[in-house]
């Protein structure tokens, strides 16, 4: 194996340029959303305590939802869409405008059934501060078109705003919480941040891209809303059980029983999330490979599946490992209780890497969205099920088994209809002799 030749093979490839740069910029962005918080969570785990932080995370969980039916399914759709037109400012100036007023008027219809949900119920009545206050990282992650830079293949933005979002929370989170009392300055700050940064980044959208806002007609509007249903369902089924674990839990239980989980759940989807540069940086260079040639897509995706499978294995098989030692270290004695919770879910990371592969970068590319989309929608049901029968029962054990099962059950549904596609990707040789031969790729 030449590795001089290997590397000057990526050098010399424009594509795979283009990847580096992207993944270098998420990664960073990574660093933002996942690493950076790590240096508050152990603060913030024993600073409020259980009862606190499991508050914050029941309410966080909640607004999870009015964040995916904002985002309905802009997130591929619209990135797809971008990334084709990159070249036409017309277009993607329309994609644009038709994209945020849609988003505008599903954040309206958020808001109405946010606060009657609120003021209906007890549960939320209570509390209603929190639950406004984290209400807003909604306004923030409408304003912030992440979809768009992605589109257009200019991560550094992304990764720029997120990480000024997160410094203002982390140097806020130290200044301002002192003691259980002060929880209420956690969304708040949490949504300043994001709040700032999506107001920045909606203006650099403008102005560096040089797009001419106009209104935008209706049938760009139905367009917009029509290409994204069917990532919206995936996004909120995914959301089904990816979130709704939380507040099944806090329907159930009470926010020391949520705070044991949540801290688990946090420190899953920071490793996870270790994955996420990978994840988003090819997904614009395979939707636009597929387009040209499927072959050459497929064979770019199969090496994907070595590089991500492999990675997210290692880190399931560590957390696994040392989840007692995790979880004294980073929430303290106080959440012994957490430590089953991690080792049920240590290998979330390598099922979440491989459904996302099959799922997102294969199926959404070739255009198998409403496929997809049932997929997620029965893996949600299932674990909504799963967890109104274990919760009760078996409180955070209950739902940990449920999230685990949902994604077993996701990962192999993708692999099983890509293979009556006739789509092999686990084809083992093929991806890892493609690792070693993009030396014959430069152009």
């Amino acid at each position: 194996m030449n590795i001089k030749g290997v590397v000057k093979g990526i050098l010399l490839n424009k594509d795979y340029k283009t990847i580096i740069s992207n993944f270098v910029s998420l990664s960073g962005l990574t660093a933002a959303s996942y690493i950076l918080p790590l240096i508050t969570f152990p603060y913030l785990t024993r600073v409020l305590g259980p009862e606190k932080f499991g508050l914050i995370a029941f309410a966080t969980a909640f607004i999870t939802y009015f964040v995916f039916l904002t985002d309905y399914g802009f997130y591929f759709s619209a990135t797809k869409e971008v990334s084709i037109h990159q070249k036409n400012r017309e277009k993607i100036s329309e994609i644009f405008t038709s994209v945020m007023i849609t988003k505008g008027l599903l954040f309206i219809l958020s808001l109405a059934l946010f606060t009657a949900i609120i003021f209906g119920f007890s549960q939320f009545r209570d509390e209603w501060l929190v639950y406004y206050l984290t209400f807003g990282t909604v306004i923030g992650n409408i304003l912030f078109p992440i979809w768009f830079f992605q589109g257009m293949e200019r991560m550094k933005y992304i990764t720029m705003l997120f990480l000024l979002s997160k410094i203002i929370f982390t140097v806020a989170i130290f200044i301002f919480i002192r003691n259980p009392s002060d929880y209420i300055y956690v969304p708040l700050i949490n949504s300043l941040g994001i709040i700032i940064a999506g107001g920045i980044g909606f203006y650099i959208a403008i102005d560096h891209f040089n797009l001419e806002i106009k209104r935008p007609s209706k049938e760009s509007i139905k367009y917009q809303i029509y290409e994204g249903w069917h990532v919206f369902i995936s996004t909120m089924s995914l959301g089904l059980y990816r979130s709704t674990n939380t507040f099944i839990l806090g329907l159930f239980t009470n926010n020391v029983i949520v705070g044991y989980y949540a801290v688990a759940e946090q420190i899953i989807i920071a490793a996870a999330g270790l994955l996420y540069p990978i994840s988003q940086s090819i997904y614009p260079y395979i939707s636009k490979t597929i387009d040209k040639s499927q072959e050459e897509g497929i064979k770019f995706i199969k090496k994907m599946i070595l590089i991500m499978g492999g990675f997210s294995g290692f880190i399931s098989i560590v957390i696994f490992i040392l989840a007692g030692l995790i979880i004294n270290l980073l929430a303290g004695p106080q959440y012994e209780e957490s430590i089953a919770v991690l080792r049920i879910l240590a290998f979330l990371p390598l099922l979440i890497a491989l459904s996302t592969v099959f799922g997102v970068q294969t199926m959404l590319t070739l255009n198998y969205k409403k496929a997809y989309s049932n997929i997620l929608l029965f893996a949600g049901i299932l674990n909504v099920v799963l967890a109104f029968i274990l919760a009760p029962l078996f409180q955070q054990i209950g739902v940990s088994v449920a999230f685990l099962i949902t994604e077993m059950f996701v990962t192999l549904n993708t692999f099983l209809f890509l293979q009556k596609k006739g789509i092999k990707l686990l084809d083992y040789k093929t991806g890892f002799s493609g690792i070693f031969n993009l030396k014959n790729s430069g152009k």
